[in-house]
């Protein structure tokens, strides 16, 4: 398996090293957990087991690049090979609201939410439904939504994933997934020039700051268990950020990639995500179940919670 993964996502051999001594351990540490979560649902049930019910939410945090998408990749492929559960792979980044309706949000709220990204450009209706229907479990099929990047729009529906019941477990990763709201106090200084030059009057991140607590930490109630990908600081994420845009160019298929971004383009971008990313490192690594420390390579050197 580690063989075919590497060419199909383009890796370097040292991703052997960090399968085995990381992500498998990770894997079997979900599973073991997922297990355990069974016997709970089925206790509360008083004794009737049913394996259809309740599949098991894992959390995922990681900073743009950190490489969130390939350890998702990896458990899914893992756990349904070796384990034969059926698995649910969602991204925060595939419930960003359209082009159309960031730009509403632009006249209505503030210029700065027509770039997507931070928190209050997803569609939060969209997410809680389908993280619901997939906790209740029971729809015969559902739709998990596509985000196309390279056209900074939803795929249209057609091309959406359609999940088949039962679902055993649920991996979802998304770059602010798992960060709390701040203090209304810690607002008031900007984190970066970015902020002080479009943000002066703080109305972009406090509308920001207002929806995470009302709208995302509600459902990461949801999860059951939650990991992170620590990166050393946010000056990694230009790096990596660019690292994405190439892999977009690369992997043209036919849906567009106009919309592909240039460095100047990426350093100005990810500006939105500093003020978030910097919380996160703050604040998750003393919070979360698993921690995988990564250098500035993105490989990881040290783990906590296996």
């Amino acid at each position: 398996m580690l063989v075919e993964f590497i060419e199909e996502y383009q890796l370097d051999n040292s991703f052997i090293s960090t399968a085995k001594n990381y992500y498998i351990p990770l894997t079997e540490n979900l599973v073991k957990k997922q297990k355990l979560h069974l016997d709970k649902v089925t206790a509360n049930k008083g004794g009737s087991h049913n394996n259809e019910s309740k599949p098991f939410f894992v959390g995922i945090n990681g900073c743009q690049g950190s490489g969130k998408s390939t350890l998702v990749a990896f458990l899914a492929k893992y756990l349904k090979q070796n384990y034969q559960l059926s698995v649910a792979v969602l991204s925060l980044d595939d419930f960003y609201l359209s082009k159309a309706e960031r730009n509403l949000l632009a006249d209505n709220v503030h210029p700065l939410f027509k770039t997507r990204g931070v928190p209050g450009t997803h569609d939060v209706t969209l997410l809680a439904k389908t993280l619901n229907d997939l906790k209740s479990n029971q729809k015969l099929n559902i739709s998990l939504p596509r985000f196309n990047k390279a056209q900074d729009d939803p795929f249209p529906k057609k091309h959406w994933a359609e999940m088949q019941t039962p679902v055993h477990m649920v991996l979802f990763e998304g770059w602010c997934w798992g960060i709390p709201a701040q203090l209304s106090s810690d607002l008031i200084l900007p984190v970066n020039a970015f902020e002080s030059k479009h943000d002066q009057q703080l109305i972009w991140r406090s509308k920001v700051n207002e929806v995470l607590r009302t709208d995302y930490q509600p459902l990461y109630k949801l999860m059951d268990t939650w990991v992170m990908l620590e990166s050393p600081s946010f000056s990694c994420v230009y790096q990596w950020r660019l690292e994405q845009e190439l892999k977009l160019v690369q992997k043209r298929d036919g849906r567009g990639s106009d919309n592909v971004m240039s460095d100047e383009q990426v350093a100005s971008f990810i500006q939105h995500y500093q003020r978030l990313t910097e919380y996160g490192l703050e604040v998750l690594p003393n919070e979360v179940d698993i921690l995988f420390k990564l250098d500035n390579q993105r490989k990881i050197f040290a783990s906590k919670g296996l």
